[in-house]
Protein backbone atom coordinates (compact mmCIF):
# COMPACT_ATOMS: atom_id res chain seq x y z
CA UNK A 1 0.00 0.00 0.00
CA UNK A 2 1.53 3.22 -1.28
CA UNK A 3 1.60 6.02 1.72
CA UNK A 4 0.02 9.34 0.48
CA UNK A 5 2.25 11.82 -0.38
CA UNK A 6 1.67 15.66 -0.04
CA UNK A 7 2.77 18.21 -2.71
CA UNK A 8 4.82 19.96 -0.01
CA UNK A 9 6.87 16.29 -0.03
CA UNK A 10 7.87 16.42 -3.48
CA UNK A 11 9.73 19.89 -2.91
CA UNK A 12 11.40 18.71 0.27
CA UNK A 13 14.86 16.79 0.61
CA UNK A 14 15.18 13.47 1.06
CA UNK A 15 17.28 12.63 4.02
CA UNK A 16 20.56 11.22 4.65
CA UNK A 17 18.78 7.90 5.26
CA UNK A 18 16.96 7.82 2.26
CA UNK A 19 19.66 9.00 -0.41
CA UNK A 20 21.89 5.77 1.14
CA UNK A 21 19.09 3.40 0.76
CA UNK A 22 18.63 5.12 -2.85
CA UNK A 23 21.67 4.92 -3.85
CA UNK A 24 22.40 1.09 -3.00
CA UNK A 25 19.44 -0.10 -4.63
CA UNK A 26 20.39 2.02 -7.61
CA UNK A 27 24.22 0.30 -7.39
CA UNK A 28 22.60 -2.84 -7.13
CA UNK A 29 20.50 -2.37 -10.17
CA UNK A 30 23.66 -1.82 -11.99
CA UNK A 31 23.98 1.84 -11.91
CA UNK A 32 27.21 3.56 -11.01
CA UNK A 33 25.92 6.33 -8.20
CA UNK A 34 27.83 8.81 -6.54
CA UNK A 35 26.33 11.24 -3.69
CA UNK A 36 27.63 14.87 -3.38
CA UNK A 37 26.56 17.40 -1.73
CA UNK A 38 25.41 20.19 -3.84
CA UNK A 39 24.91 21.42 -7.87
CA UNK A 40 28.21 22.98 -8.07
CA UNK A 41 29.84 19.51 -6.85
CA UNK A 42 28.26 17.94 -9.69
CA UNK A 43 29.12 20.30 -12.32
CA UNK A 44 32.60 19.49 -11.70
CA UNK A 45 32.06 16.13 -11.26
CA UNK A 46 30.40 16.20 -14.69
CA UNK A 47 33.45 17.69 -16.11
CA UNK A 48 35.66 14.64 -15.11
CA UNK A 49 33.14 12.49 -16.56
CA UNK A 50 32.53 13.25 -20.14
CA UNK A 51 35.65 13.47 -22.31
CA UNK A 52 36.61 16.81 -24.18
CA UNK A 53 35.30 16.47 -27.77
CA UNK A 54 32.57 13.60 -27.15
CA UNK A 55 29.27 14.22 -28.60
CA UNK A 56 26.81 15.26 -25.65
CA UNK A 57 23.32 15.29 -25.88
CA UNK A 58 21.44 17.47 -22.93
CA UNK A 59 17.39 16.77 -22.03
CA UNK A 60 15.75 20.02 -21.44
CA UNK A 61 16.55 20.40 -17.68
CA UNK A 62 16.50 23.10 -15.03
CA UNK A 63 18.28 21.31 -13.19
CA UNK A 64 21.46 21.41 -16.12
CA UNK A 65 20.24 25.17 -16.86
CA UNK A 66 20.54 26.30 -13.30
CA UNK A 67 23.59 24.20 -12.51
CA UNK A 68 25.71 25.86 -15.05
CA UNK A 69 25.47 22.56 -16.41
CA UNK A 70 24.06 23.26 -19.58
CA UNK A 71 25.82 26.08 -20.63
CA UNK A 72 29.19 23.95 -20.18
CA UNK A 73 28.54 21.21 -22.22
CA UNK A 74 26.71 23.02 -25.13
CA UNK A 75 28.38 26.27 -25.04
CA UNK A 76 32.14 26.03 -23.90
CA UNK A 77 33.50 24.21 -27.14
CA UNK A 78 35.28 21.72 -24.93
CA UNK A 79 32.49 19.10 -26.46
CA UNK A 80 30.63 18.55 -29.75
CA UNK A 81 27.10 19.52 -28.47
CA UNK A 82 24.39 17.73 -30.79
CA UNK A 83 22.07 20.27 -29.49
CA UNK A 84 23.72 23.43 -31.27
CA UNK A 85 23.90 20.68 -34.46
CA UNK A 86 20.42 19.51 -34.74
CA UNK A 87 19.14 23.61 -33.96
CA UNK A 88 21.90 24.29 -37.16
CA UNK A 89 20.15 21.96 -39.67
CA UNK A 90 16.56 22.00 -41.26
CA UNK A 91 14.67 20.07 -39.30
CA UNK A 92 12.06 19.31 -42.50
CA UNK A 93 15.34 18.52 -44.98
CA UNK A 94 17.46 17.09 -42.24
CA UNK A 95 14.90 15.28 -40.27
CA UNK A 96 16.68 11.97 -40.23
CA UNK A 97 19.93 13.16 -40.05
CA UNK A 98 18.50 14.90 -36.33
CA UNK A 99 16.64 11.59 -35.47
CA UNK A 100 20.02 9.78 -35.49
CA UNK A 101 22.10 12.28 -33.74
CA UNK A 102 19.61 12.38 -31.22
CA UNK A 103 19.40 8.75 -30.93
CA UNK A 104 22.83 7.83 -30.38
CA UNK A 105 25.50 10.51 -28.67
CA UNK A 106 28.37 9.58 -26.49
CA UNK A 107 27.44 11.27 -23.58
CA UNK A 108 23.91 12.09 -22.68
CA UNK A 109 23.38 14.21 -19.94
CA UNK A 110 20.12 15.11 -17.65
CA UNK A 111 18.08 14.67 -14.99
CA UNK A 112 15.11 12.67 -14.13
CA UNK A 113 11.57 13.73 -12.44
CA UNK A 114 11.77 11.07 -9.89
CA UNK A 115 13.84 8.16 -8.21
CA UNK A 116 12.65 5.36 -6.26
CA UNK A 117 14.10 3.93 -2.86
CA UNK A 118 13.49 0.94 -4.92
CA UNK A 119 15.96 1.83 -7.69
CA UNK A 120 14.56 3.26 -10.60
CA UNK A 121 14.54 6.14 -12.42
CA UNK A 122 11.56 7.86 -14.05
CA UNK A 123 11.66 10.25 -16.91
CA UNK A 124 8.55 12.29 -18.43
CA UNK A 125 8.85 13.69 -21.85
CA UNK A 126 6.89 15.39 -24.59
CA UNK A 127 9.04 15.32 -27.33
CA UNK A 128 10.42 12.21 -26.26
CA UNK A 129 13.83 12.98 -27.95
CA UNK A 130 16.25 12.31 -25.54
CA UNK A 131 15.24 9.05 -24.08
CA UNK A 132 16.63 6.96 -26.89
CA UNK A 133 19.55 7.96 -25.44
CA UNK A 134 18.69 7.57 -22.18
CA UNK A 135 17.64 3.99 -22.46
CA UNK A 136 20.43 2.84 -24.13
CA UNK A 137 21.59 4.60 -27.74
CA UNK A 138 24.15 6.65 -26.00
CA UNK A 139 27.41 4.76 -24.61
CA UNK A 140 26.96 6.60 -21.76
CA UNK A 141 23.84 8.18 -19.54
CA UNK A 142 24.39 11.00 -16.69
CA UNK A 143 21.87 11.93 -14.40
CA UNK A 144 21.96 14.94 -11.88
CA UNK A 145 19.14 14.34 -9.32
CA UNK A 146 18.05 16.30 -6.96
CA UNK A 147 17.29 15.31 -3.27
CA UNK A 148 13.71 16.24 -3.45
CA UNK A 149 13.02 13.85 -6.58
CA UNK A 150 13.60 10.94 -4.35
CA UNK A 151 9.80 8.87 -3.40
CA UNK A 152 9.85 6.10 -1.85
CA UNK A 153 8.26 3.66 -4.58
CA UNK A 154 7.10 3.66 -8.28
CA UNK A 155 3.27 4.60 -7.65
CA UNK A 156 4.76 7.80 -5.97
CA UNK A 157 7.20 8.63 -8.49
CA UNK A 158 4.41 8.53 -11.10
CA UNK A 159 2.08 10.93 -8.93
CA UNK A 160 5.13 13.42 -8.37
CA UNK A 161 5.38 13.57 -12.39
CA UNK A 162 1.83 14.12 -12.83
CA UNK A 163 1.20 16.25 -10.01
CA UNK A 164 4.55 17.95 -9.32
CA UNK A 165 6.43 18.22 -12.20
CA UNK A 166 4.13 18.36 -15.10
CA UNK A 167 2.18 21.25 -14.24
CA UNK A 168 5.73 23.54 -13.62
CA UNK A 169 7.35 22.24 -16.71
CA UNK A 170 4.01 23.07 -18.74
CA UNK A 171 4.27 27.27 -17.44
CA UNK A 172 7.85 26.37 -18.52
CA UNK A 173 7.04 24.87 -22.01
CA UNK A 174 4.20 28.07 -22.48
CA UNK A 175 7.12 30.72 -21.49
CA UNK A 176 9.82 29.28 -23.90
CA UNK A 177 8.09 27.32 -26.20
CA UNK A 178 4.48 29.32 -26.49
CA UNK A 179 2.79 25.90 -26.38
CA UNK A 180 1.86 23.54 -23.08
CA UNK A 181 3.78 20.69 -22.25
CA UNK A 182 2.46 16.93 -22.12
CA UNK A 183 3.00 13.70 -20.47
CA UNK A 184 3.49 11.88 -23.91
CA UNK A 185 6.43 9.48 -23.97
CA UNK A 186 7.63 7.57 -20.03
CA UNK A 187 10.76 6.23 -19.58
CA UNK A 188 10.93 3.85 -16.17
CA UNK A 189 14.71 2.77 -16.06
CA UNK A 190 14.91 -0.58 -13.72
CA UNK A 191 18.39 -1.49 -14.17
CA UNK A 192 21.15 -0.85 -16.63
CA UNK A 193 21.72 -3.58 -18.30
CA UNK A 194 25.12 -2.38 -19.20
CA UNK A 195 26.97 -2.02 -15.73
CA UNK A 196 28.37 1.35 -15.02
CA UNK A 197 26.48 2.77 -18.57
CA UNK A 198 24.50 5.43 -16.54
CA UNK A 199 25.94 7.12 -13.78
CA UNK A 200 23.87 9.07 -11.49
CA UNK A 201 25.13 11.90 -9.28
CA UNK A 202 22.51 12.38 -6.25
CA UNK A 203 22.58 15.66 -4.89
CA UNK A 204 21.82 16.58 -1.23
CA UNK A 205 20.27 19.59 -2.08
CA UNK A 206 17.41 20.26 -3.94
CA UNK A 207 17.14 21.51 -7.37
CA UNK A 208 15.15 21.99 -10.31
CA UNK A 209 11.93 20.38 -10.62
Amino acid sequence: MTTPTSATAFTDPAPAQSLERTAAALTAHGFAVEILDDAAAARERVKDLVPEGASVLTGASETLRLSGIDEDLNASGRYASIRARGWALDRAKDADEIRRLLASPDVAVGSVNAVTETGALVIASASGSQLPGYAGGAARAIWIVGAQKVVTDLDTALRRVEEHCLPLENARAQQVYGQPSAINHLLILSAESRPGRGTVLLLREAIGF
